[in-house]
């Protein structure tokens, strides 16, 4: 497989190259002075600053684009064989990497490459980090899957040897990676689009732990069902993260404040005084997330006070219960929950919000997640008052299936739940305008864009 090497600057070349993971990948490239050059259907904000920092960019997809001087070619899961690109670098002999491979080869180029793996939390993790290091000046390199204020994106080019990334399990790309420190938040049932099921999931996890050295570390959740399964006779150090006296990190006497904003005790073995830590975002999941966080902070030599300070700092990212604003006597947020689990922990989240009734615009994500954990939907969907559906966000997928919004909502119906479906935005907007009432909390939730109703809501 091609090798990058930071010494030796080449000219990358990205198929695809305005996604917001292929975009911060080649602006890390630049900032080390590659040449970068891509294709993507049409300009966006992403593509424009790539251009402004010295990208060469096209917009269409054509052989032409692909000259002898490229040195290799990037493209992501979205890009098929037949794509006029990548037969031309195929015909010309170029190296060809995925994006997962790109990630995993500039990994080995950093002394310290921290990888945040789990089904759920991984983006918020990683942004808990980015600011825990950022407060304590180590001046890392940050790709993070979702956009973060504090680094004006979703990637930061820094000068040291340390480097934050998430680590996805879809398709087994975390198995191109080379993490020094590995964080395994959480393992539950997702993907079955392509993975069988649980156990090939957790098998997945199991191969991603040992892709970590000897002198390497993992942090793992001791939430995590037969947890032994994934870390025995793992030649790294372990360390576990939950409420457990044996824990090397426990969190302890949590609390919430109005706006449902954790603090607790975080307890590190070996020490009886434990740190004071206090959220900024809401939310149980959010200590979680917090305390792997801190893990991977103390395993990069930042104090248990600056880690506070930059928890303390955190205010999330785009779309992770993120405040758009109010309309008359009702608060709007958006969330990028799209899981059942997720959708439990933003709800019990927005429970401990100070509002007189929960609405939830819910956009399922897939059909193929949709059919298989229909009940586990309907299971989370009923904490909230009133539910209204769109379709479904079909993603990479086509529906062959047999499975839409209409059947969740039934189903919610037949329990009990004040549920509603509409086929267009429009509709459930008019709803929303009609029947909603001073006090609500209004959440925006998916994957897809189902945001839109909320901004058009807010007239923007």
């Amino acid at each position: 497989m091609y090798q990058l090497d930071f010494n030796h600057p080449v000219w990358v070349h990205f198929i695809g190259i305005g996604g917001i993971s292929m975009s911060g990948l080649a602006e890390v490239l630049l900032g080390r002075g590659f040449r970068v050059s891509g294709s993507d259907g049409k300009e966006s904000e992403l593509t424009r600053k790539l251009a402004a920092d010295g990208a060469e960019i096209f917009y269409g997809q054509r052989a032409g684009n692909i000259s002898g001087g490229i040195d290799v070619v990037v493209y992501t899961a979205a890009i098929h064989p037949d794509n006029p690109e990548f037969q031309a670098a195929v015909e010309k002999s170029i190296p060809i990497l995925t994006r997962a491979e790109l990630l995993g080869q500039m990994m080995r180029n950093y002394r310290t490459a921290v990888a945040v793996a789990g089904t759920h939390g991984k983006t918020t993790t990683t942004s808990m980090i980015t600011e825990i290091l950022l407060e304590g000046n180590c001046d890392p390199t940050i790709s993070v899957g979702g956009m973060l204020d504090c680094i004006g994106g979703n990637i930061r080019v820094g000068k040291s040897d340390s480097f934050v990334t998430e680590a996805c399990e879809y398709t087994n790309s975390f198995l191109s990676f080379y993490p020094t420190v590995g964080v395994i938040l959480n393992i539950r049932e997702d993907h079955l689009d392509f993975f069988k099921d649980l156990a090939d999931i957790r098998h997945s996890f199991r191969l991603f732990a040992e892709r970590i050295p000897e002198e390497g570390l993992l942090i793992i959740s001791s939430n995590i069902e037969n947890y032994e399964e994934i870390t025995a006779g793992l030649p790294c150090r372990v360390q576990m993260v939950g409420m457990r006296a044996e824990d090397d990190y426990r969190m302890d006497h949590i609390t919430y404040n109005a706006s449902g904003k954790p603090e607790f005790d975080c307890y590190v073995k070996g020490s009886d005084a434990p740190e004071h830590m206090v959220l900024n975002v809401p939310g149980e999941h959010n200590a979680w997330n917090a305390l792997a966080a801190i893990a991977v902070g103390r395993e990069m030599n930042v104090s248990m006070d600056i880690i506070a300070e930059g928890l303390r700092h955190f205010t999330g990212t785009h779309r992770r219960f993120e405040y758009k604003g109010k309309l008359g006597g009702i608060t709007i947020v958006d969330d990028y929950a799209h899981h059942p689990d997720e959708i439990r922990a933003t709800l019990a989240a927005a429970r401990r919000c100070d509002s007189k009734r929960i609405v939830c615009v819910f956009q399922p994500h897939t059909y193929t997640r949709t059919k298989a954990l229909m009940d586990e939907f309907v299971d989370a969907l009923s904490l909230v008052d009133r539910v209204v559906l769109a379709k479904i966000y079909a993603a990479r997928e086509t529906d062959t299936l047999g499975v839409s919004s209409g059947d969740l909502c039934k189903k919610l119906k037949a329990k009990g739940v004040d549920a509603w479906y509409f086929s267009t935005f429009d509709e459930i907007e008019t709803f929303l305008l009609e029947n909603s009432i001073d006090g609500d909390l209004l959440i925006t939730m998916g994957a897809g864009d189902v945001v839109n109703i909320g901004e058009k809501l807010l007239g923007r």
